[in-house]
């Protein structure tokens, strides 16, 4: 059996910033370039100022016939050409680079969330977290990409205006240092403060995306109950909550945005007095005066680009830190690189407990033992612990204390992938992707060659049902195969199991939903899958494990009858009880 290859990466950090940095890194070279080409372009566009400034001094001497007019001119046009093409490289670059990096940010989360033991996902909507992974990734694209084009050139501008104004005046360097000094803080204090606001909203619609997606899966049940009025109304509250969220997150930026702006008109019009009064002092020449103009608009502009960055940069980075805190929390199962290797098959459960995160026991001290190619029925009432009990074969999630064995290997000191290669589980619905016939038959062996795929499918005799369709093996079957019938979706599973050739199967209710014409089918098919295999398997109707080994009874997580069929029928035990009881049931009926 090919193992899927492993990709060992180093842990996701659970910090926004420091999670961004890692994509950073990875693409080091790629985000330096695109740096030096932003920087660049700012640059030329603050020196095209200046620019612009020589040529109005030449242009004020009075001789326009001077040849040290084209000069100037020349290096005016030629500095904007230079920002234009620094700008296009850099915007080329940063298309490529920021979209990887997004894609692998939410890759990376979805192999993360991928490890959560099985618990983890009966806390969470399975929709909400679909949307966080999709809302980090387009929350991180803006934060790099406000980062490039709205925060690093207001930065550069600022320090070129320094610089230049320096030739200027020292004392007006100075107050443009001072003025950006303050409005920094204001930003910086307001960010703060807004991130709760921010967080509180990404939370509330994340939420509502996780009720729609539940809402969309469970549609044929609202249908059934007349629940559409309901549902909506249901809706409308949640949507209500998550709007009073926005707007708070979204009328806290406005008034952010209204002090900012406020604060940059006083700075603009004092710039510009202080220099019609030096001009008028003939300190500066008319040059310096188009020069200070053109720079101090060219900063009140960039400030409110680069205000309004930091600010989304802080929603954006609230986003992120709600999905971090959901999703990147430490796995609950430890795992190793240690592989298992194909077992014989036999089975120890020894001294085993194990509870719900609730607190609520399910096994206390539980022992069992299952020989290496044995059919064992596990039967008993809801709730017993038969799920459970396979959940934790297949390391869904760790026993609370105990051991449990494959071939006298502790379960948890092999990989969960090689372990789970190990064992081949047909539920009592299959769980198909929206996908073609023959990638959800090979979805256990992705490398499986095609007469390996048909063969399966004829072993669990559903060949001729799939070659009759539109496009045979190729057919996209919807999601969670809606498109095919139970029983067709049934044994697609088993052909599934047939293909993997794990030495333990798994049986769930794999016949408990179907009809007697298509039970009888599948129960042919499974006859020929169980042979020469370890087999575990969970019944309620007791007639399909009859002809078992071995019959093990649970009751609220004891072991309270084990033997084999014949002789539990003649002892007066719970095997028997629920045999009758079954039998009666049936008669009636």
């Amino acid at each position: 059996m090919e193992r899927e290859d492993v990709i060992e990466e180093e842990p996701l950090a659970d910090q926004p910033v420091a999670f961004l940095w890692r994509y950073v890194r990875r693409r080091p070279w790629h985000f330096s370039v695109m740096l030096f080409l932003v920087v660049g372009a700012a640059s030329c566009a603050v020196a095209v100022q200046y620019g612009m400034k020589l040529l109005v001094d030449v242009m004020t001497l009075g001789d326009r016939a001077s040849a040290h007019l084209w000069w100037p001119f020349s290096l005016f046009i030629g500095l904007i050409v230079l920002e234009n093409i620094f700008w296009r490289l850099g915007g080329w670059l940063g298309c490529r680079t920021v979209v990887a990096s997004c894609a692998d940010l939410r890759v990376d989360l979805f192999s993360h969330l991928t490890g959560h033991p099985m618990r983890y996902f009966s806390q969470h909507f399975a929709g909400a977290l679909a949307n966080r992974i999709s809302s980090a990734g387009a929350a991180a694209g803006s934060i790099y990409g406000g980062l490039a084009w709205k925060i690093i050139p207001p930065c550069v501008d600022f320090l070129g205006a320094v610089i230049v104004l320096c030739t200027v005046s020292i004392g007006m360097a100075g107050a443009l240092i001072a003025c950006v000094i303050v409005v920094g803080l204001m930003i910086t204090f307001f960010g703060i403060r807004g991130r709760a606001r921010h967080i509180d909203f990404a939370s509330q619609s994340a939420r509502v995306g996780g009720e729609i997606v539940d809402l969309v899966s469970n549609v044929w049940t609202i249908k059934a109950f007349s629940a559409r009025n309901r549902e909506r109304q249901r809706l409308e509250r949640a949507i209500g909550v998550e709007a009073r969220a926005q707007r708070r997150s979204w009328i806290y930026l406005e008034k952010a945005r209204l002090l900012h702006d406020i604060f940059l008109s006083f700075m603009a019009g004092g710039m510009l007095i202080w220099a019609i009064s030096l001009w008028r002092d003939t300190g500066i020449t008319a040059g310096d005066v188009v020069m200070i103009s053109a720079l101090t608009f060219r900063i009140l502009h960039g400030s409110r680009d680069l205000a309004l960055a930091l600010v989304d940069t802080s929603q954006q980075l609230g986003d992120i830190a709600e999905t971090l805190r959901i999703i990147v929390q430490p796995h609950a199962l430890s795992d190793t690189p240690e592989e298992m290797q194909a077992p014989r098959g036999s089975i120890k459960f020894i001294d085993v407990s194990y509870s719900y995160s609730d607190g609520r026991d399910v096994f206390k001290h539980l022992f069992l033992d299952i020989p290496a190619g044995q059919t064992v029925g596990v039967v008993g009432a809801s709730g017993a612990g038969k799920s459970t009990l396979i959940h934790l074969l297949q390391r869904l999630d760790d026993v609370r204390s105990g051991i449990i064995l494959i071939d006298d290997r502790d379960i948890r000191s092999v990989s969960q992938d090689s372990l789970r290669r190990q064992i081949a589980v047909v539920p009592q619905e299959a769980a198909l992707f929206n996908r073609s016939i023959f990638e959800n038959i090979a979805y256990g062996q992705p490398q499986a060659a095609d007469h390996d795929v048909f063969g399966a499918a004829r072993q669990a005799y559903c060949d001729v049902f799939i070659r009759a369709l539109p496009h045979g093996y190729g057919t996209l079957i919807g999601e969670r195969g809606a498109r095919l019938s139970g029983g067709q979706r049934q044994r697609l599973g088993l052909a599934r199991a047939f293909l993997k050739n794990a030495p333990i199967l798994v049986l769930d209710e794999a016949t408990s939903a179907l009809d007697s014409q298509t039970e009888s089918v599948i129960r042919t098919a499974l006859t020929a899958l169980m042979r020469g295999r370890t087999v575990v398997a969970i019944a309620h109707r007791l007639s399909t494990v009859v002809s078992f080994d071995r019959i093990i009874v649970l009751h609220e997580g004891q072991i309270v009858e084990d033997g084999i069929p014949e002789d539990l029928l003649k002892r007066d035990g719970p095997f028997k009880t629920l045999w009758q009881a079954q039998a009666l049931a049936s008669h009636s009926s």
